[in-house]
């Protein structure tokens, strides 16, 4: 607040002894200043609840509010940085959040899911999976990721763990895309 709108907030009292060079005057400056930072904060705060205009840091804590920490904040993912700016897919993964949430526990989602974190398109998901005899494995997914997805093994395992239903099991398969389209 600024100290006009301050002074307008005092008993008349206290409004009649402002002066220019008294104790309740700086006072006053004094509390102008130490509003300065909220208000600026304050003035755009849409900013924060937007991922692509929030400051990094802010961008981590909505995606604890969404549930996307688990996949994005473990030591595993440390080692993945130098390949991998989180920061940016953690952005498109926030704003992608309530989709996500809506297809969560199908293959429509996982697929979409590891689009965006990867920022690589061609995953594949089924669950008509076979064992070495033709037989089918119930409760079983497989995942087939482009080749491109190779440096991403790390996060695309922890993702797939993440959303996939509890008593689901799953393979991932990298480079053969096509051929699970025969």
């Amino acid at each position: 607040m600024k100290r006009q709108d301050i002074e307008r907030l005092l008993p008349a009292v206290f409004q009649r002894t402002i002066m220019e060079d008294n104790l309740l005057t700086h006072l006053l400056e004094l509390m102008a200043f130490l509003h300065a930072p909220a208000e600026e904060i304050l003035s755009h705060l849409d900013a924060f609840f937007d991922p692509y205009r929030a400051p990094d840091d802010f961008v981590s804590y909505l995606a604890t509010w969404l549930n996307l920490e688990s996949v994005w904040e473990s030591d595993t993912i440390k080692e993945d940085i130098a390949l991998f700016p989180p920061q940016i897919r953690l952005r498109e993964l926030v704003a992608e959040a309530a989709y996500l949430a809506k297809w969560r526990g199908t293959e429509q989602g996982l697929r979409r899911y590891l689009e965006v974190a990867t920022g690589i398109d061609g995953f594949r998901v089924t669950d008509q999976a076979t064992d070495s005899n033709g037989r089918p494995i119930p409760f079983h997914i497989v995942v087939y990721a482009p080749e491109s997805a190779r440096f991403y093994r790390s996060i695309i395992e922890r993702i797939i763990r993440h959303e996939k239903p509890a008593y689901v099991t799953h393979e991932l398969i990298i480079g053969q895309v096509e051929e699970a389209a025969d």
